[in-house]
């Protein structure tokens, strides 16, 4: 059983009303639980990071310029700052759990910000229901980003590196 069909299970349990699944095939078995307080811990989580409430207000400034002072330059400064930011390629979490840089505690991370990496390469970890995933770079190119911190929990498709 790969990855991916291991995601389609996780995705399909969360979304269901079933509380544990045991999967058996082959030597490989799975056994996932769905705990009420797991759910409830990460929900503050996930509605933090996006910082929706922040960018609304930073649309409409923009646009308050745009229309008192000949708006061409404010709306670049925001397109060009937003650019910088997404610029490369995103590397996203295929999973839900937690995210480490490291193989251990005391070990070096994976990578760092201006490391070159190379498709395949592994960049971190994501630990779910005790298994530890290793992610790999889907792309060759530098380090430009880590977006997240050692230890913090991690949604699916959260962009977790820019490799540029």
């Amino acid at each position: 059983m790969d990855l991916k069909e291991i995601k389609k299970i996780l995705d399909m349990i969360a979304e269901s009303e079933v509380n544990q699944v045991t999967i058996e095939e082959g030597d490989f078995k799975i056994k996932v639980k769905k705990t009420p307080d797991f759910t409830q811990s990460s929900a503050p989580v996930q509605y933090q990071m996006p910082a929706a409430p922040q960018q609304p207000p930073q649309a409409q400034a923009p646009a308050s310029q745009q229309q008192t002072s000949g708006g061409g330059q404010a709306s670049t400064g925001t397109e060009s700052k937003e650019k910088d930011e997404t610029d490369g390629n995103v590397v996203n979490s295929p999973i839900v759990g937690t995210f480490y840089r490291a193989p251990s505690p005391d070990a070096d991370d994976f990578v760092k910000v201006g490391d070159q990496v190379e498709k395949g390469q592994t960049l971190c970890i994501v630990e779910a229901m005790k298994i530890m995933n290793e992610i790999e770079s889907e792309f060759s190119g530098e380090v430009k980003k880590i977006l997240v911190e050692n230890g913090e929990a991690v949604e699916f498709e959260q962009p977790l590196f820019i490799i540029g």
